[in-house]
């Protein structure tokens, strides 16, 4: 990568990813998943998240004043520069409810609209993924390629599901019928992740209902540098409606298997 202006980009979201997944890290109660009543893990993380995001923004707009923002717990501001950040200070709450290792900070940078860095720090995993537009993939400095394309019925696939419960219980009727056609589905519970594991190529596939920008905008750049697709319904971007990322050859049979079965609505 020779653009000086994107190796800025990508310097102050390593930085700022790292030093909010250190808070997240270090500032998590070692009794957290068994707190006394149901409220009290639930505030407890979300006065995590909510600190990790303000330390991002607070890091980010002072090197870079005027930029934007648009942030899961709350953080929008227009940007006077053509520079907007995207973050998810916590993706995969549950999983850092419960101290399962598979949460991440998630911070891309868009220029103009269009996305040209992405970072995602997985502490408890000890990786640190980075993109930049036109530069390639990368897990601690090591280049990521996607995996060699199986066929649809040995590929394999993770997803996600909602919260809601009805939209989860669609979701689950669609992996239902989905895993008799693929060698078996997982469920990380984390968007970001399963991203990054599709263009590391410990998956082959990854698809999902319901995201946001937050959750998906660093991972997808990561997943495509790696060689990987990314889209949503068939001739559609990665959208809310439903995201899809898989190594080419795999990406098209399931892109169309998700629209037969509509993964995209209830």
């Amino acid at each position: 990568m020779t653009d000086p202006f994107l190796t800025e980009l990508l310097d102050l979201a390593l930085e700022a990813a790292r030093r909010a997944g250190a808070l997240l890290r270090d500032g998590r109660p070692a009794d957290l998943g068994v707190a006394a009543t149901k409220s009290s893990p639930i505030d407890v993380v979300t006065e995590m998240d909510i600190a990790a995001e303000k330390l991002i923004t607070g890091f980010l707009s002072g090197h870079r004043p005027g930029d934007g923002f648009l942030g899961e717990e709350g953080a929008s501001s227009e940007s006077s520069t053509g520079i907007r950040w995207v973050i998810d200070p916590l993706d995969g709450t549950v999983n850092y409810l419960y101290g399962l290792p598979t949460w991440a900070v998630s911070i891309a940078a868009e220029r103009d609209g269009e996305r040209v860095v992405g970072v995602v720090e997985a502490p408890m995993r000890r990786e640190t993924y980075h993109a930049v537009l036109g530069g390639g993939a990368y897990a601690n400095g090591v280049a990521l390629r996607s995996r060699p394309a199986p066929p649809l019925d040995q590929a394999l696939v993770s997803t996600g599901f909602n919260y809601v419960t009805d939209v989860r219980t669609h979701q689950a009727a669609v992996a239902a019928q989905l895993i008799p056609r693929l060698r078996d589905i997982r469920r990380s519970g984390s968007a970001a992740v399963d991203l990054c594991d599709v263009a590391a190529g410990r998956l082959d596939g990854y698809f999902e209902r319901g995201l946001h920008s937050w959750d998906l905008a660093a991972g997808d750049l990561i997943a495509r540098e790696a060689g990987a697709l990314t889209g949503g319904r068939p001739g559609r971007p990665a959208d809310g409606g439903l995201t899809v990322a898989a190594t080419p050859g795999v990406f098209e049979p399931l892109q169309a298997l998700l629209e037969e079965l509509g993964a995209w609505h209830d």
